[in-house]
């Protein structure tokens, strides 16, 4: 039987080692997310914008309850050369997925990580909601763990796409 201590420390051993992640300014991974319609999405295809790339569960109540804000920030900016992929874990169903997707009617681009490759290639991402926020050279600029405050998120994201071009 574990004791309560033993049990305390191994959940934050856990913790900690889900906010290993890709580290900031650093090149974003070279990934291909696969969508819901089955197209492949890549970072390369991404660049010259500003993005978030979300990792997320259906199952994942903070992660449920950032979609309406991940939606207005992606309304707010998509004119100006910003994008979001929203990446579903290897546990969720594929179906759950789709329903949220389409039951929310979700703007952005929806990824099904079947592997979990992508989870991977990103720092081996176990927490969800965990959100990186890349710049126009594919520099990750900012990664956050949990919902992150969206004000400031608006601000940077604001700043990033005022910002010169990639040359």
């Amino acid at each position: 039987m574990f004791s309560r201590r033993s049990l305390f420390s191994g959940l934050v051993l856990a913790a900690l080692m889900g906010l290993v992640g890709c580290a900031q300014n650093q090149a974003a991974p070279s990934s291909s997310f696969t969508l819901l319609d089955g197209k492949e999405l890549s970072t390369s295809g991404l660049k010259g914008k500003v993005y978030l790339v979300n990792f997320w569960a259906t199952t994942c109540t903070s992660c449920v309850a950032e979609m309406p804000e991940l939606v207005k920030v992606y309304e707010r900016f998509k004119d100006q050369g910003f994008d979001t992929v929203a990446v579903a874990m290897q546990y969720d169903p594929p179906a759950w997925v789709n329903r949220f997707a389409t039951s929310r009617q979700l703007p952005f681009k929806v990824a099904l990580d079947h592997t979990g490759n992508n989870a991977k290639e990103w720092g081996d991402i176990r927490l969800t909601p965990t959100t990186f926020l890349v710049d126009k050279s594919g520099q990750i600029i900012k990664q956050f763990v949990g919902p992150p405050d969206f004000d400031a998120l608006h601000d940077l994201i604001d700043r990033l796409l005022k910002s010169s071009p990639v040359g």
